[in-house]
């Protein structure tokens, strides 16, 4: 997930690595939207999909 978020902000960004004065502010981005990504995978539910225990 944290490639996936890293690729997405690189993109959207225009850097591929942050100034020393950007890097919180770009690492926090990757962060959010990592827990974001993982948000929401775990809370999709497939319809017809076996449970699985």
């Amino acid at each position: 997930m944290r490639a996936a978020a890293l690729q997405y902000v690189r993109k959207v960004s225009g850097f591929r690595a942050p100034a020393a004065h950007n890097r919180e502010v770009f690492d926090q981005a990757v962060d959010e939207i990592t827990a974001s990504t993982m948000k929401l995978l775990d809370g999709l539910v497939v319809r017809g999909a076996a449970a699985r225990d």
